[in-house]
């Protein structure tokens, strides 16, 4: 099986994970897909295989060499994003894209345009897996998937690379924040890992956000709005009110590369009670610990203004940035920067502007940056994934394994 045929037959899995069950995993169908990958390192012969019952797929390349080399580890996650259904997903391949729109959906007039999306011009000749309109893709992250068992078949059928024991795991629920929370890093049993789970051609990451959620409850008294005069209080205006102590220029569409925000992720409100979502992100800890005193300051003064006990805050630190793991392994970065370039990669070293399950495995005990797995758009139905990326990806996980045996 090449790497595009596992690609298309993945994402043929709905997979979508769904924060509100409190599951691991989150929804039955990615076991259903675990146990698929499951089967399929087995027809690959590789040891180890084991799949726990929160379906955290672990397998072992053995060491085909008696040299002293490091156990390392390849990662990716399962899931695919609440945003947007993952259910009956149509990929179709456009080749040789010549810089035009692509009609995704000519029914519901759905096209992915250069005119909102210039990154496609960077990909001009290369051959394009879009999809038809109506999902997202999943090539975050099962182009990672693919990517990292295609270079295993690869180095199990080319015995003559010589290299150390080599793990491999792939983890649910990353989408939603919770793919590295049961990871069992002493059992997968590594130096250091990589995820391969960034996006555009020559990605590598190991900054990220540090990363929190508030969660804001405003009570409020309904009465006749004839008669309200004195007595009623509306919990939609008080947090009205509240939403507009926060900088307006502070959220993510006014904001990148090192700028972190406050994002409102949700609303819902009546009279009575108005609960407000947010997220709070910053790379610089100190300004991020300033962010959660700056929501806590607010309500307060919301409490002080309209009574005790009108607001109260639920505040929840996600991850943090792994950099200050990172740094004092930095050959881990060195190796990586390296097989981009032997494999023709351009490396863009950059900060996520997000999270990813390397940072909370980084501060778990195993150093694990972010490479590249070739996807653009994610999240969405514009999502898409030129083969070449994906195809490179691949090459960067053999060389890391080359490098490393060199080494």
């Amino acid at each position: 099986m090449t790497l595009i045929d596992r690609f298309l037959k993945y994402v043929s899995f709905d997979t979508q994970s769904d924060e509100s069950t409190g599951l691991t995993p989150s929804t039955a169908k990615q076991m259903i897909f675990a146990e698929y990958l499951k089967s399929e390192l087995e027809a690959l012969e590789l040891e180890e295989i084991t799949l726990d019952e929160h379906a955290y797929l672990f397998a072992t390349l053995p060491a085909n060499t008696d040299k002293e080399i490091p156990t390392i580890g390849f990662i990716a996650h399962m899931d695919t994003s609440p945003d947007m259904s993952g259910e009956n997903i149509h990929p179709r391949i456009v080749k040789n894209y010549d810089g035009k729109d692509i009609v995704l959906c000519e029914e519901d007039n759905i096209i992915l345009s250069p005119i909102q999306f210039p990154e496609l011009l960077d990909h001009i000749g290369e051959d394009l897996i879009v999809t038809n309109g109506k999902t997202l893709l999943g090539a975050d992250d099962k182009a990672g998937i693919a990517e990292i068992i295609s270079a295993i078949a690869y180095l199990k059928d080319h015995p003559e690379i010589k290299h150390g024991k080599i793990r491999i795991g792939f983890n649910p629920d990353e989408e939603i924040g919770e793919g590295a929370h049961k990871f069992d890093i002493e059992k997968f049993g590594c130096e250091w890992a990589y995820t391969m789970d960034g996006g555009e051609i020559g990605e590598l990451e190991f900054e990220n956000f540090n990363a929190a959620s508030a969660q804001i409850v405003f009570k409020g008294r309904n009465v006749h709005p004839g008669y309200a005069k004195n007595k009623m209080i509306n919990s939609i205006r008080i947090a009205n009110y509240f939403m507009s102590l926060l900088p307006t220029k502070e959220s993510p569409e006014y904001t990148s590369g090192y700028e972190g925000f406050y994002h409102l992720i949700s609303i819902q409100g009546e009279v009575e009670q108005t609960v407000l979502n947010y997220i709070i992100r910053d790379h610089d800890r100190l300004k991020f610990e300033e962010r959660k005193k700056e929501i806590e300051r607010l309500v307060t003064l919301i409490n002080a203004k309209y009574g005790e006990g009108i607001a109260t805050l639920e505040l929840r630190d996600q991850y943090y940035n792994m950099r200050e793991k990172i740094e004092p392994v930095m050959h881990i970065i060195d190796i990586a920067f390296a097989a981009m370039e032997v494999a023709g990669v351009k490396p863009n070293v950059k900060p996520i502007r997000g999270g990813t399950d390397g940072a909370q495995l980084s501060y778990k005990g195993l150093p694990c940056p972010n490479i590249f797995a070739g996807g653009l758009n994610f999240h969405g139905r514009y999502e898409f994934v030129p083969i070449q990326n994906m195809e490179k990806a691949m090459n960067v996980i053999v060389n890391i394994v080359k490098l490393i045996s060199e080494k």
